[in-house]
């Protein structure tokens, strides 16, 4: 059975311009538009569990970071995309 919210990231993702992310706040609002703070924590651990498992991209600076490395500060989600290299985290 798939998560709901999976199946909103990978339905707002595909629907961002080509190699253009979205914010997790996008996602909680879409999810939940009046109580968006709430569902914040539970889309962030889903996208990070999708980026694991190779299904996403984390974007810091526009670059893709290791989704096991910890992911601190302002950051957006795509799509894996086929040619570009993972950044290291600081």
């Amino acid at each position: 059975m798939s998560d709901p919210i999976e199946d909103l990231i990978v339905s707002l993702a595909s629907a961002a311009k080509p190699g253009k992310g979205i914010s997790p706040e996008d996602v909680a609002k879409a999810l939940e538009p009046e109580a968006w703070r709430r569902s914040l924590g539970h889309v962030k651990a889903v996208a990070l569990g999708m980026a694991r498992h190779g299904r996403l991209e984390i974007l810091r600076h526009a670059k893709p970071v290791d989704p096991h490395a910890p992911v601190k500060g302002v950051y957006r989600l795509r799509l894996p995309q086929p040619t570009e290299k993972t950044e290291e985290l600081p």
